[in-house]
């Protein structure tokens, strides 16, 4: 006689044998800005009717291997990276693949097993084109092992395809949903974004506790990999449990999943957009970089040619890759903040600068500049190949005549002007979250006697006095000694990440402005140089007329560079600059990479460029600047003056004491600091005789 415990504990040690699956989308699992799911067709099968009256609960006698409890997880949909405004660059879709779903077969043998898998594998490969091969062994063995989980017998698929393909489906034969990062925005700052990819591939074989019902992805390059982290999340859990016939008794969401954190990036899509854009249109090889003086965040970092984030989703082949790898353009490579340039006539405020604060001229100190001069046994040329005779600094920098400062970076001293440099961001990276920044190169003595056998010498002075020589400068390195020079007293801490938020939208992490270095410069040094830069864009014979805006006075300086080996005679065109000029709000940098043998000036190619992107946000910049509005607040201690403080008209408002007096009062934004006073509408400037910046390439000689 059987005892009656004997059936409680078989049950229990029916309930108790776990191992885990990989299925379907939970019910309730929420995927962030994805669209419906497709409802997936459930796999034929025919359970007798016993069988379909049990639950859970029930126990059975008959002990057999088909029974099941299967604990799975369910990985987490990755969190968003999105711009300033929340536009996004990285979110989720529902993708599909095409999966077979073994039913349980009596007494099946392996020809049995494969012939069933082939027979509708057959028909798949006539809806769909990217069906995944499978051996006979691959067939066999899964259902031997893993029958009670989907085989997944294609690609990822999207939604539109599914639904075309749903109705068309045989038995055994399902749709099984999954989460798939996309790119919205495509190419758009695809080297700061970044890209993920699949942790693995799903196991084979016994099935494992807490298998994924899909491949995980994690990070691989950018802000992906950099905030793997935080944008991972945290995975739910799924049980299900079979019967001894294979039946599913049991379907339940344990816990479920969290999606990750939401980047919000400083960066703003729409200028981004625009940049990129210019880019296109005026450069076969480039870089765009803005950067707001006051709180050091980047709103514009594009490099061109860029490449499409959504081809390594949810993979690149190795031939793909290989193309991109070896493309002549190198689109793989970030030029914005990865690549390390001459930073040519772009760097001679620095000199100015130097000189100014130092002592080593004044504002009015006139340095006669001819045609060339000789260092040693070097001959060191202007641009133009003309003399500008007697000019002072201002003359110098709207002119960029190169033998004003060759004269004055010698005079200065390199250790003046290189501190300075440092100071102002070059020679470092930046410290933002980016992968394979440059540090770019200021030499010194020490460097100079490891890889040329010598101390610096005067031609490297006079070179480096140029921008030329050993000097080596990113774009986004650039931008930040504009920034620098155009707030005059600090170096702000460049940032890319305003916030981290969790799925409530609570903020987690959150950096505040603040300043990288100390400039430690005259006041009316940086006044001086803010002026000659002006002059620059609005004077008649300044080499960056070009980029003259039509609502305000932006500051700049133009720069040709010569660069890599000279076989190549490859040259880059430079301008570099801020806005307003007043009160500085954004600093920039262009950067044009010539072809080889092509001439190029940072006035014809570069600065074009810098007023087609900011005339084309005219509207956000003069919004930004302009002074704020005033408001109205009530003096009740002064009831008998009828004069208000201030400069405006004089509002009375009755009451039975008197008139109170009304004071302008100028109204605060809590996010920006106080704005410029508006510029008067300009003209762009007459021009004298035309000038075309560096046409005559700036020399690269070596001293002696």
């Amino acid at each position: 006689m059987v005892c009656p415990s004997f059936f409680r504990r078989l049950s229990l040690a029916l309930l108790l044998a776990a191992v885990p699956l990989h299925g379907r989308n939970p019910p309730g699992t929420v995927l962030a800005n994805a669209p419906p799911v497709v409802p997936a067709k459930a796999p034929a099968a025919a359970p007798d009717e016993a069988s379909a009256a049990r639950g859970p609960a029930d126990g059975a006698i008959s002990t057999r291997p088909d029974a099941r409890t299967i604990t799975l997880k369910i990985p987490a949909p990755r969190g968003l990276i999105v711009d300033r405004h929340g536009e996004p660059f990285a979110q989720n879709r529902i993708a599909y693949q095409v999966a077979l779903q073994f039913r349980q077969f009596e007494n099946a043998d392996r020809d049995f097993v494969i012939q069933w898998a082939r027979t509708r594998i057959g028909l798949l490969q006539t809806l769909v084109k990217n069906a995944t091969p499978k051996t006979d062994d691959e067939l066999y063995d899964h259902y031997r092992h893993r029958r009670w989980l989907p085989l997944l017998v294609t690609g990822q698929i999207d939604e539109k395809q599914a639904r075309e393909i749903e109705s068309k489906l045989t038995a055994g034969l399902i749709l099984n949903p999954l989460y798939r990062r996309y790119y919205p925005q495509g190419e758009i700052a695809a080297h700061i974004i970044g890209y993920s990819g699949s942790v693995g591939k799903l196991p084979t074989g016994p099935i494992n506790f807490n298998e994924p019902l899909w491949e995980e992805s994690e990070g691989r390059a950018g802000l992906e990999k950099i905030y793997n982290t935080q944008l991972s999340g945290e995975p739910g859990m799924k049980k299900l449990l079979f019967d001894e016939n294979g039946n599913k008794l049991l379907e339940e969401q344990v816990k479920r999943p969290r999606p990750g954190g939401t980047l919000v990036t400083t960066l703003d899509l729409a200028w981004h957009q625009l940049a990129e854009k210019t880019l296109r249109e005026g450069c076969r090889r480039g870089a765009f970089v803005v950067i707001d003086v006051i709180t050091g965040e980047v709103l514009v970092m594009a490099s061109r040619p860029s490449f499409d984030l959504n081809r390594f989703i949810p993979g690149i082949s190795d031939t793909e890759f290989k193309l991109l790898e070896t493309d002549i353009s190198q689109p793989l490579f970030g030029r914005a903040f990865q690549s390390a340039y001459p930073p040519a006539s772009s760097y001679k405020p620095i000199i100015a600068l130097a000189a100014l604060n130092n002592g080593t001229i004044t504002e009015e100190s006139l340095i006669d500049c001819p045609a060339s001069i000789n260092i040693g046994r070097a001959v060191f040329n202007n641009w133009t190949r003309i003399p500008e005779g007697s000019i002072n600094v201002k003359r110098a920098l709207a002119r960029s005549c190169n033998t004003w400062f060759y004269q004055v970076g010698i005079k200065v001293g390199p250790s003046a002007f290189l501190s300075l440099s440092r100071r102002l961001g070059f020679g470092e990276r930046s410290g933002l979250p980016l992968i394979g920044e440059t540090p770019g190169l200021v030499p010194n003595d020490e460097w100079m006697l490891k890889h040329e056998k010598r101390r610096i010498l005067d031609g490297d002075t006079a070179n480096m006095s140029i921008g030329q020589g050993s000097l080596l400068a990113s774009p986004l390195q650039v931008a930040q000694a504009m920034a620098g020079i155009a707030n005059g007293g600090a170096l702000p801490k460049l940032q890319l990440l305003r916030q981290v938020q969790d799925t409530r939208g609570r903020v987690t992490q959150a950096p505040v402005p603040e300043r990288k270095n100390w400039l430690g410069l005259d006041s009316k040094a940086v006044k001086t140089v803010h002026e000659g830069m002006c002059d620059v864009v609005n004077s008649g014979g300044g080499t960056g007329r070009s980029a003259a805006l039509s609502y305000t006075k932006l500051c700049g300086k133009t720069g040709t560079a010569q660069w890599g080996p000279k076989a190549k005679s490859q040259r880059l065109a430079w301008f570099a600059g801020y806005l307003p000029e007043d009160n500085p709000r954004y600093a920039f940098a262009v950067l044009y990479e010539g072809r080889p043998g092509e001439t190029v000036s940072g006035g014809r190619m570069a600065a074009p460029m810098v007023h087609r992107f900011f005339e084309g946000i005219k509207k956000d910049i003069k919004e930004t600047i302009a002074p704020p509005k005033k408001a109205l607040i009530v003096d009740q201690e002064s009831l008998n003056a009828t004069k208000p403080v201030g400069d405006g008209d004089s509002t009375k408002l009755p009451t039975s004491d008197g008139p109170l007096k009304a004071i302008p009062v100028e109204s605060r934004d809590t996010d920006r600091e106080p704005a410029p006073k508006e510029q008067p509408e300009t003209s762009r400037p007459l021009r004298a005789r035309p000038v075309d910046e560096e046409e005559v390439m700036e020399e690269n000689v070596e001293q002696p």
